[in-house]
């Protein structure tokens, strides 16, 4: 009933020379830039970078729910050897929170304050599914159960607000899960919570993708969380892919100065001494008027050189891809 699948040796999800412009009366603004990536079934792929970076527009563009001031460009946008980028927009909407769901940031945002949960679990299912209010109820309160939350027929009656963070966001996880989606979207979903319930949720979302086989695309500007759940990463900088790959290649033996110099600010057990201040990236990420030439971060590389303001060509070496004239020039744990 609520599990579907994938024919077998294509990739669940496939991306291909993704755009996202935005129109202003005077110009457009290109803020997001190429980006391609494939995602397999009950694999886990990482999109890291600082605020600013296009992460979550690059999310909201599969689903077509951009701000309306953006627009999406792409090549190729397939789910499920179903693209995506022709369907009609009653169709669209009958995939997103059926086959695809997605977590967002700040479930306060999300939830709706003048029901209760309840009402919203059940309202999930019965506009994606034909069943009775009675099955419906049953289904919320096993996955309640599911992601930890104790009482479910109690919660299920009270409101949003009467929930902490924590509550919120397991509950943004069933309704996420009441369809059975082949494909979890989530945008930082920890980000607000402290780091006991941010490890929880992590080994939740793990749990559960291994028990429903679901594909993720997770969302983050932590590496730290990144190597706990990924299978690749793709590291986005100012609107383009900077560098992606296996988790192990680009944790492990990164190309990008970027994603070294995010590698060195995570505290490193016992090479980090207490009571010192952790490594930071000195500046900014460019504003959305920026124009972009050559390597955007360049004007925060300690290794730049002139020619990083020239266009680059993205290097690829077997999967791992690297936007950059000098990769590797970046060591783990050098000083910026």
């Amino acid at each position: 009933m609520y599990k579907r699948q994938t024919p077998t040796g294509s990739p669940l999800l496939q991306v291909q020379g993704l755009h996202i412009d935005i129109h202003t009366p005077t110009h457009t603004k290109h803020v997001v830039r190429a980006v391609d990536f494939s995602l397999e079934r009950g694999k886990t792929l990482c999109i890291v970078g600082e605020s600013g970076c296009g992460k979550s527009l690059t999310a909201l563009a599969l689903l077509d729910l951009l701000p309306a001031a953006a627009r999406r460009r792409v090549a190729k946008l397939e789910f499920a050897g179903q693209d995506l980028s022709r369907l009609k927009p009653r169709d669209l909407a009958a995939l997103r929170g059926a086959r695809i769901a997605m977590i967002f940031q700040d479930p306060m945002t999300s939830l709706n304050p003048v029901f209760p949960i309840g009402t919203q679990l059940v309202d999930v299912l019965r506009r994606h599914k034909r069943v009775s209010r009675r099955q419906a109820v049953e289904r919320a309160e096993y996955l309640l159960r599911r992601v930890g939350i104790t009482n479910p027929q109690d919660r299920m009656k009270q409101y949003p607000f009467e929930l902490s963070g924590g509550l919120r966001q397991r509950v943004m996880i069933a309704m996420a899960l009441m369809c059975g989606p082949e494909l979890l979207i989530a945008d930082e979903p920890t980000t607000a919570l402290d780091v006991t319930v941010q490890a929880e949720l992590l080994d939740l979302l793990r749990d559960i993708q291994t028990e429903f086989g679901l594909g993720m695309v997770f969302i983050s500007h932590d590496m730290g969380l990144v190597a706990r759940v990924a299978d690749h990463v793709i590291v986005m900088y100012a609107g383009d892919i900077v560098e992606g790959g296996s988790v192990r290649e680009v944790l492990e033996h990164p190309s990008h100065p970027y994603t070294a110099m995010l590698l060195n600010c995570i505290p490193q057990p016992g090479r980090t001494a207490p009571h010192t201040d952790l490594p930071t990236i000195a500046g900014a990420v460019p504003s959305l008027d920026t124009a972009i030439r050559g390597c955007a971060f360049r004007e925060r590389c300690p290794v730049a050189e002139a020619r990083c303001a020239q266009p680059i060509t993205a290097r690829v070496q077997g999967g791992h891809r690297c936007l950059c004239v000098k990769p590797g020039a970046m060591r783990l744990g050098a000083p910026a």
